[in-house]
């Protein structure tokens, strides 16, 4: 009897331990849910406490080495219809004289990490950034307007077409705006590719979105989507730029491409950017073409494709923006700050208003 009642005892213990294991995992889980009390919890916790946490930890080391070191970026460069430049870093905006050098005026933005310049037709500035939208009057350097409503805040490219609005390029789709009432007239949210890296206008007026995934031409007049090119070799298209033929010069991760954009069939890639990560192109006066790559800056002849110079000196051999044939300089943009080259110059010089030579 003894041991009959001994063979109970287990097999029933053994029963409850077997229901006790799945109801403990339903408590743990119903913990997420609001809708239950979570004083009915049967959750046990360790006495012992837990190891001491080693700050940072180390996938977050570099995010917090980030977060303390400054930024000299220098991201976007844009010759006003005063002959200045102005220079978008991601400490701020800033107007020089292109001649001498001088740094004319520093402005203040709500958020520093500039994204694209644009001037309109009346002289203001337009600043796109990761925090929207901001109008800079450059008489007075102050904000006139800011943050109008968009389809994300991260603005990625400005353009002013030939009517004198504003389309606004963000990785969420396309807005054009009235630049004097500073009104939202239309909006492109299901753009082919989504995110709007690059604009440019061709010669009839028309623009051209460089997205994640190819060119898009747009209507100015109505905003719809007239072409889509895709299936290009990279498919990201980071920076555009038409040449005075009127051909689409469009650069990828991994290319330049040349494109007409009357059927848009690819004419050619070219041979010294293959392989190369292209991030600026401008059209220089004396016809030729500079191109900015994360691994340098190279002047080509564009009818052939010829390296005909490549740069020394750059503060970083990553290139993020150009402006070419200002105060008989190539300014040039980079993630460590500003530098400028004169036609007579074997190298760079940087600026060392923009660079870690000032805090």
């Amino acid at each position: 009897m003894l041991f009959h009642r001994r063979t109970r005892l287990s097999m029933i213990s053994i029963l409850f331990g077997l229901i006790a294991i799945p109801s403990m995992g339903i408590t743990a889980t119903a913990q997420n849910n609001t809708d239950l009390n979570p004083d009915n919890s049967s959750t046990t916790y360790s006495v012992s406490a837990p190891p001491k946490r080693i700050d940072p930890l180390p996938n977050e080391r570099e995010v917090l080495e980030r977060e303390v070191e400054t930024d000299y970026r220098v991201s976007n460069l844009l010759g006003d219809f005063a002959g200045n430049l102005w220079v978008g870093s991601w400490r701020g905006l800033s107007r020089i004289d292109p001649n001498t050098g001088n740094i004319i005026a520093r402005i203040s933005l709500p958020n520093v990490a500039i994204g694209s310049l644009a001037q309109d037709k009346v002289g203001r500035l337009w600043v796109g950034n990761y925090e929207g939208l901001t109008r800079v009057d450059p008489r007075t350097n102050e904000i006139t307007a800011q943050n109008l409503l968009l389809p994300s805040k991260r603005v990625l490219s400005l353009l002013i077409d030939k009517r004198g609005y504003l389309w606004t390029g963000t990785d969420s789709g396309l807005v054009l705006i009235s630049p004097d009432q500073g009104l939202v007239m239309t909006t492109v949210k299901n753009l082919p590719g989504v995110s709007a890296n690059a604009m440019t206008l061709d010669a009839e007026g028309q623009l051209w979105v460089g997205t994640l995934d190819g060119l898009v031409r747009v209507n100015t007049a109505s905003g719809l989507i007239m072409k889509r090119i895709g299936s290009l070799p990279g498919s990201t298209v980071q920076t555009l730029a038409i040449s005075p033929e009127g051909l689409i010069w469009a650069g990828m991760p991994n290319n330049l491409l040349v494109i007409n954009p009357k059927n848009g069939i690819v004419l050619r890639s070219v041979t010294p950017l293959r392989g190369r990560n292209v991030t600026s192109i401008r059209f220089a006066q004396d016809g030729s073409v500079w191109v900015g790559t994360t691994n340098g800056l190279l002047r080509l002849n564009p009818n052939t494709g010829a390296l005909l110079d490549r740069v020394a000196g750059l503060p970083s051999s990553r290139v993020l923006t150009l402006a070419p044939d200002m105060g008989n300089k190539l300014w040039v943009g980079t993630s460590e700050g500003l530098a400028w080259l004169m036609p007579t110059m074997d190298q760079a010089r940087p600026h060392f208003g923009f660079g870690r030579s000032v805090k």
